[in-house]
């Protein structure tokens, strides 16, 4: 009879501690995947305040919905956040496939990329999902700390030349406006000037060439300074249709939103150097009609899901 009990008990004590031990598993699991307290960071000193039509800032990070993936991809780049973890919850059953979607679409992550400070834009995003719903989404950015650092002292030395208090906000952007014109050139030769970083801030100041990117950048970067609501617009063409990506400033004045392009108030020409304000601080209807001169324009064509607030 003892040859029979050692093996029972070994058999019962395998039986409980499988279905223990599973028990446990599932309440981590679901621990996990509906845990809400995470520990958060600060953000940097560049984490806008602001939102959005199209995102907002996560007052939760466990997503119950597509809108709330989308909240938080941009609250974790918004933040600077160089790593970050967060969990599916159960109930949300697509939430797997809407990480998925999201973090594999170029075009959203460039969308979201557009709300944030140009400090805090990225360069790469990487997401690794767990089949138990653990999101870790890591993040490159684009400006490095001396970069800044060169960037914030040229912005402060450009406002300190070109701002004056006793005038309008709209005069005092047509001026920085017109300072970055006159001492920039549109870099026509960017296959060749890569290393120049003229989309960049960065690139504008050191090199005084810039592309539409830089351009936006460096008005964004001084908006900002001037604790001024922006953000930057970008019209992202169809693979199959003959046109060109374009990027340029949105701007709240006086609680309206207006367009702002300096790219396209700094045309390449015949060699002469132009300014225009076709393009400064205009409404959509007027940014329009001044694309329908003698050069059709195409790069304005912007989506209106996106960038709601137009």
């Amino acid at each position: 009879m003892k040859k029979f009990i050692v093996p029972i008990i070994c058999l019962i004590t395998i039986i409980v501690f499988a279905f223990y031990n599973n028990k446990l598993v599932t309440y981590a699991t679901n621990f996990f995947t509906n845990k809400q307290d995470l520990v958060l960071l600060a953000g940097n000193e560049y984490t806008k305040t602001n939102d959005y039509l199209y995102v907002q800032r996560s007052s939760s990070y466990v997503p119950l919905g597509y809108q709330d993936v989308l909240n938080i991809f941009y609250s974790i780049i918004n933040n600077h956040w160089e790593t970050f973890t967060f969990y599916c919850p159960s109930e949300y059953e697509e939430c797997i496939n809407d990480v998925t979607k999201l973090s594999e679409s170029s075009d959203v992550l460039s969308n979201i990329n557009n709300f944030v400070h140009p400090y805090n834009s990225f360069t790469n995003v990487k997401t690794s999902i767990d089949s138990n719903g653990e999101i870790i989404v890591k993040v490159s950015y684009l400006y490095t700390d001396d970069q800044i650092n060169f960037i914030n002292k040229e912005v402060d030395r450009i406002i300190s030349e070109n701002y004056d208090s006793s005038r309008a906000m709209d005069e005092n952007i047509k001026a920085i406006h017109d300072y970055i014109i006159n001492n920039t050139k549109y870099d026509i030769e960017y296959e060749n000037n890569k290393d120049k970083l003229t989309y960049t801030a960065y690139g504008v100041l050191m090199h005084h060439l810039a592309t539409c990117n830089g351009y936006t950048d460096l008005m964004a970067i001084i908006l900002s300074k001037l604790n001024i609501n922006n953000y930057k617009i970008a019209f992202n063409p169809d693979p199959e249709e003959n046109s060109e990506g374009h990027v340029w400033n949105a701007v709240n004045i006086n609680g309206k939103w207006l367009h702002l392009d300096l790219t396209w108030d700094d045309p390449v020409g015949d060699g002469r150097d132009y300014l225009y304000h076709k393009y400064f601080l205009v409404t959509t209807d007027e940014m329009k009609e001044a694309d329908n001169g003698d050069v059709q324009v195409k790069e304005h064509n912007f989506d209106r899901y996106i960038y709601q607030e137009y």
